[in-house]
Order: C-alpha cells, then structure tokens, then sequence
C-alpha cells in the first residue's frame, strides 16, 4: 500500500498546485488559508460519532463553501471577509467539539493506514479538481481579468465561481489525513506563490507550482519518516524552504 499511498500525496499534490495557481491570482492567498479551517467542526463531529473524519471534514467543506458562495451574491460583502467570519465560526466550533489528541491530528493531519476505498475516492477525486482547472482555466482567467466581458461572453461567472470554490474545498479534503486543517491552505497557496514570481505564462505558473507541491509532499514524507515527527509540518517547510530559494536564486539572477 506504499505505493497507493504516493499516488494519492501526489495526486493531492497535483491538484493543490493547480488550485492554488488561481487563488493566488485572485489574491485570495490569507482567504484560501482560513477557508481550510471550515473542516475542523466536521471532523469534530465525525470523531463525536465515531466515523472517518476526512468524511466529516469534506462535508463541513461542502457546506461552508455553499455558505461563503450564497453569502458573498445576497450581500455583496467581499469574499475575503465572508470566508473570514465563517472561519471564525468553524474554528470555535470545531475546538469545542474535538479536544486533546483529536484536535492536534486534525490540526496537522495524520496519515494512519489508507484503505482501498479512501484510495478510489481520492484519486478520483484529485482527478476531478485536475481536469476542472485544466479544462476551465480559460474561463477562469477570463471570469479573473473581468466578469463583465466573461458574461458578455456566454460564462455564467456565478456557477464558475462555485465551482472554483467547490474544487478548492475538494483539494483541501484530500490533503487532511497529510496536513490537517491547520496546514493544507498552505500546501495551495506556498507552490503557487512560488510559480507566481518564476513563471512567464499560465502554463509555466501550473507547472513550477506543481513541481514545488509534488516535490515538497513526497520529499516531506521520506524526511518526516526519517526524523519520526508529523508529515504536514514538515511539508510545509519544505515548500517554504524553496519559496525563499526561488526568491534568493531570483534576486541573485537580476544582480
């Protein structure tokens, strides 16, 4: 099952790279890091109720983007803010539902033994995030540089806009049993950020940052292994690790 295991870090990986490509152009980099956080009262009650947290995080996922979406069209408060308060509320609850041990795991993941099932879901469901961005990223760019002209276009900027945030939710689901609530905004937002300032087109940006994602989940794992501490923060600091090279190795090519 080892090698399931790396298919589904790197099929999260991939999928988190791509995602967070998108987030960042949106300058919803802190947004996108809060709106991780909206699974901790699912796994709370998961936990409470004795079954598989990632399910019960992927639903208070489902439902807090629905109600960042719905509230961002009735009351055309910025997105930034809704999801802020909305994180808020998830956070309090979510710790006063899952306490001691419970809460350190679903703060910074823990990847315990992967059943066949969660492998079919997560694969399939890393699948779905890749070919929504892949095939939607024209529209996406569009819907980003202007919503008048993507509408005047025939895009219903509305329903793209949920299903962005529908396939954020998704990515976030399925790196919580690697890096938890805690941490897997980061894993979307550090490869991204790193491809934003490297990269001269789109492509280029979908590239690096998934190389950056890939490279910093695997390699994260084989260290986390090595030196017996927790996966995710491990994998956060390799992929900040290599945001402050790429701006070092940048700033030493422009001297």
């Amino acid at each position: 099952m080892q090698a399931a295991a790396l298919a589904l870090s790197i099929g999260m990986a991939v999928a988190a790279g791509l995602v967070g490509c998108f987030a960042v152009m949106r300058r919803m980099s802190l947004a996108s890091d809060a709106m991780s956080h909206v699974a901790l009262p699912g796994i709370g009650i998961a936990l409470a109720f004795h079954f598989h947290p990632v399910v019960g995080g992927a639903a208070a996922l489902v439902l807090g983007t629905l109600l960042v979406w719905g509230l961002e069209r009735r009351t055309q408060i910025s997105i930034e803010t809704v999801i802020g308060v909305v994180f808020s509320l998830a956070l309090a609850v979510g710790s006063m539902l899952a306490t001691g041990d419970e809460l350190v795991d679903a703060l910074l993941g823990a990847p315990g033994t992967l059943g066949r099932s969660e492998l079919a879901l997560g694969l399939a469901g890393s699948a779905v995030v890749v070919a929504f961005v892949l095939t939607q990223r024209n529209r996406l760019v569009l819907a980003l540089v202007s919503a008048d002209i993507a509408r005047t276009s025939g895009i219903r900027v509305a329903r793209l806009e949920l299903l962005y945030l529908l396939a954020f939710a998704l990515t976030v689901a399925l790196g919580l049993r690697y890096l938890g609530v805690l941490l897997m905004g980061s894993l979307i937002i550090i490869p991204a950020a790193t491809a934003k300032h490297l990269a001269r087109s789109l492509h280029g940006m979908f590239a690096i940052a998934v190389v950056v994602a890939v490279t910093s989940t695997v390699g994260g794992e084989i260290v986390a292994a090595r030196v017996h501490r927790p996966t995710g923060p491990v994998i956060i600091a390799i992929a900040a690790a290599l945001f402050f090279a790429s701006l070092a190795g940048r700033r030493a090519r422009a001297g």
